[in-house]
C-alpha cells in the first residue's frame, strides 16, 4: 500500500487505456506519454501496460509501507528521503521512506510506477482514470492527500538494490525524433480525409509553426497560428475519431485529439499524427511550438519498430537484473 501525502490536481492513475468501447461513447483515456509509462513499468518488473501514476502538477509525495520497487520516468525529478534519484531510474524504497517528485525542465508529465502496479479495480478492462466520465482509477478523480494506493504482487518483491536506469528515448533515439534548433517539435503526420478541401491553405498547415494554446488538456491540444479554412463550406456527418486526428473547426485553428479524445466529431480532418510521435506531444507544454511534417506508412512502421526495439532492450535488462538479484538473495 502506498500513502499519498501530497498531490496537486490532475494527477491520476493511468495505464494504456480502455479499448473497444468507443462505439458507446467511452473514451480510451490512458497515459498521455505511453512510452514513458511502459519504460517505468519495465524498470520495476511489471508488464508495460500496468497501472501507474501520471503526474501533471507538483510536488507529489508518497510514503511506502513496505519495501517496494519504484521508478520515475518522463518529466520528473525525484528524491527518496531527501536523497536525489537519477532520472529514468529504478530504486528500491524501504518501509517508511518518502518519495517526492518535482517537475523537470522541458517535460509536461512524469510517471511513477511501483512493483506490482497500482491495483485499483479495473473498469471496462482498464484502470485508467477518466476525469470527464468520473470513473476508473481512484473513484474517477484526481489523487489527493490521504489516498491509499493498493499494489499488485511484485515480480521482484523485497529485493535490495542500488538501482539501475535507462537512457531516455529522446537521447537514445535522438536521430529519429528531430527537434529544430529553436526547440520547435517536428511532428510527423499523414494527410487525412478532408485535407484537399482546404486548397492552398492545406500547404500552410504544413509549412507554418503552431503554438500549443493554454486551452489544451488531455482531450485535445488547440493550436494557435494563422487560420486555415476550407475552400467552400461542407456539410459533414459526425464520424469516429481517435487520438492523433487533427481537426479544423470553423475558426481555422487546428485541434489535435489526445488521450481523452472525443469518440466522434464533425469537424473536417486535415491530418493524422503517426503513433510514434504521440508520446512527444504528451510531453509538450502549453506555449510549445510544433510544425507538422509529411510522413509515410513506411516511416511510421520503421519508427514503431525502433520503439519496440528500445523497449525490448529495457525489458531484457530488467529481467537480467531481477535474475541476478534473486540469485544473490538465495545464497
Amino acid at each position: 500500500m502506498i500513502e499519498v501525502i501530497d498531490s496537486g490536481p490532475l494527477n491520476t492513475i493511468q495505464d494504456l487505456g480502455r479499448t473497444g468501447f468507443r462505439d458507446i461513447g467511452v473514451t480510451v483515456s490512458g497515459a498521455m506519454d505511453p512510452l514513458a509509462l511502459k519504460v517505468a513499468n519495465l524498470l520495476v518488473g511489471n508488464d508495460g501496460g500496468s497501472a501507474a501514476v501520471e503526474l501533471q502538477t507538483f510536488p507529489f509525495r508518497v510514503r511506502f509501507d513496505k519495501k517496494t520497487a519504484v521508478a520515475i520516468t518522463g518529466g520528473g525529478s525525484a528524491t527518496l528521503d531527501g536523497i536525489e534519484m537519477p532520472p529514468w531510474w529504478m530504486q528500491m524504497a524501504d518501509a517508511g521512506q518518502v518519495l517526492e517528485v518535482t517537475p523537470a525542465v522541458g517535460y509536461a508529465r512524469a510517471y511513477v510506477a511501483f512493483g506490482g502496479g497500482v491495483d485499483v479495480a479495473p473498469v471496462m478492462g482498464s484502470r485508467s482514470t477518466s476525469l470527464r466520465g468520473a470513473f476508473g482509477g481512484m473513484e474517477g478523480r484526481s489523487l489527493k492527500k490521504g489516498d491509499l494506493l493498493p499494489l499488485g504482487e511484485a515480480v521482484i518483491p523485497g529485493l535490495a538494490a542500488d538501482g539501475f536506469g535507462v537512457v531516455p528515448p529522446m537521447l537514445e533515439m535522438a536521430s529519429l525524433f528531430p527537434v529544430e534548433d529553436d526547440g520547435t517539435l517536428l511532428i510527423r503526420a499523414l494527410p487525412a480525409g478532408e485535407h484537399d478541401l482546404f486548397g492552398a491553405d492545406a500547404e500552410r498547415f504544413w509549412s507554418q509553426s503552431w503554438k500549443i494554446s493554454s486551452q489544451s488538456d488531455r482531450t485535445g491540444y488547440r493550436l494557435s497560428g494563422d487560420p486555415i479554412r476550407l475552400v467552400a463550406p461542407v456539410e459533414m456527418r459526425s464520424h469516429g475519431i481517435v487520438a492523433g486526428v487533427v481537426q479544423v473547426p470553423p475558426a481555422g485553428e487546428p485541434i489535435i485529439q489526445m488521450s481523452d479524445a472525443n469518440t466522434a466529431g464533425g469537424y473536417p480532418k486535415i491530418a493524422g499524427i503517426i503513433d510514434a510521435d504521440l508520446w512527444r506531444l504528451g510531453q509538450a507544454r502549453s506555449g510549445s511550438r510544433l510544425r507538422f511534417v509529411r510522413s509515410s506508412h513506411a516511416e511510421a512502421r520503421a519508427l514503431d519498430q525502433a520503439i519496440a526495439n528500445y523497449l525490448a532492450d529495457i525489458c531484457g535488462t530488467s529481467q537480467m537484473v531481477a535474475r541476478a538479484l534473486k540469485t544473490i538473495t538465495s545464497r
